[in-house]
This record gives C-alpha cells, sequence and structure tokens, in this order.
C-alpha cells in the first residue's frame, strides 16, 4: 500500500500593520498593512511560491487578508475566509499602548488581570485552541498530500503552538516565537502531527528595535518536536 505523502500547514502571521497612534487593534477593522507590511507579504511569497501549496485560508482581518494575497496570487489560489483563525479577543483593545501609554499602568485595568492561565482578559486560550486547530485539520484534508497556508495573528498562532507541544499556556508576550510573516509549519503524516518547524522568510526586513526581541530575526530554533 503506497503512503500518502505528508502535509504541511503553514500557519502565516501577518504582517507589519500601519498603526501610528500604537493602538491594540485585536479585531477592528480599518487596520491595513503598512508599506513596510506589504513588502513582508511579497517576500513571503516569493520565498515559498515554489512549494507545493494547493490551499490558502485567512483570517477575515484586513491585515491577514493583505498578507495573504501576493501569495494567491502567485499560486493561482482563491483566499478561503475562516472566521476560525482571527485574532483573539481582548479587553484592551482599543487602548494605546505606544508613545509613553500602557494601558496596563492604570489601575482600572488590573481587575482584569487576575488569572493568566485563562486568560481572565480575553478570549480563553482552549477556546482558540478548538477554533484554530479546526481549521488547521480542515486546512490539512483540503491540502491532503501537499500544503497549506493559513494566514492568521500572532496569538491565536502561538497558543496554537503550544498546545501541539504540549506546554504550558502561560507565557511572557515578549518571549513568542512568531514574528512578523514568519511561518510555523505543522507537518502531518496522515492526520497524526509529527513534527512542528518554524522559519522567518521576512526576517530580514523585520525592524531592528524588533530585532532585539527574543527569538526575533535569525534567532530561531530550526523546528521542535511535539
Amino acid at each position: 500500500m503506497t503512503q500518502t505523502p505528508d502535509t504541511i500547514v503553514h500557519l502565516l502571521r501577518h504582517g507589519e500593520v500601519h498603526n501610528p497612534e500604537g493602538v491594540l487593534y485585536g479585531r477592528r477593522d480599518g487596520f491595513h498593512l503598512s508599506d513596510l507590511g506589504r513588502q513582508m507579504a511579497e517576500k513571503v511569497a516569493d520565498s515559498i511560491q515554489d512549494r507545493d501549496i494547493v490551499h490558502l485560508r485567512s483570517s477575515p482581518l484586513e491585515r491577514a487578508q493583505e498578507t495573504g494575497r501576493p501569495l494567491a496570487t502567485a499560486r493561482g489560489l482563491d483566499i478561503v475566509t475562516d472566521p476560525r483563525v482571527i485574532e483573539s479577543t481582548n479587553v484592551f483593545e482599543g487602548e494605546r499602548f505606544a508613545g509613553g501609554e500602557n494601558a496596563l499602568r492604570n489601575p482600572r485595568t488590573w481587575r482584569y488581570l487576575w488569572n493568566p492561565f485563562k486568560p481572565s482578559w480575553g478570549e480563553p486560550y482552549k477556546q482558540v485552541v478548538a477554533r484554530m486547530m479546526a481549521a488547521v485539520h480542515d486546512a490539512r484534508e483540503a491540502a491532503a498530500g501537499h500544503e497549506a497556508v493559513v494566514v492568521s495573528h500572532q496569538l491565536p498562532i502561538w497558543i496554537t503552538r503550544l498546545h501541539v507541544e504540549d506546554r504550558s499556556f502561560v507565557h511572557d508576550p515578549r518571549r513568542r516565537q512568531c514574528t512578523l510573516c514568519s511561518l510555523t509549519s505543522l507537518h502531518f503524516t496522515g492526520d497524526r502531527l509529527t513534527r512542528v518547524s518554524y522559519s522567518e522568510p521576512a526576517g530580514d526586513l523585520i525592524p531592528v528595535k524588533d530585532k532585539k526581541a527574543p527569538f526575533s530575526a535569525g534567532d530561531a530554533p530550526e523546528d521542535k518536536r511535539p
């Protein structure tokens, strides 16, 4: 019996967003890729367009759709819009976290920080995993024997990775290994996840200030096994 070739589902984080006010935009409409973000999206498309990608789905938010568009054009694919891979909800959505402002310093927000395990400030991590993994398996089935790309957001991608690697959901957001336009790739044999790999095809475009963060461009382990 001939074994079905491995299927890979790549979780692609969107590119840099135009956000001069430093707002936590969350699920808000109207936040598009910056000029640099569009360059990142083009760089990713150029880097992976020759791979065996036969299926592409994306969060409905503008920044994700715009990130997937160059790859869709290069591969001749339609973008399947999937609300299950949207950004997580967060009570701090709309608050400012730049320009010397940080909403977490305001005592009125502290009541939301009591439970980092759930978390108490936003969508439960288990709920994020459930919707993301459902979308991942649908993408895997749609691309069986080939590769699929799912364009999503940092938190849902990182929580999904913590889940498949059987790690705690509690983490420091500054240490997420999920930079702009990075690929967190889930390798399947049949329906069994056998490997997780990570790459940063647009890593050379990440601003210098962001490169100083842990697990940024050029400082990522090649892969982790679940």
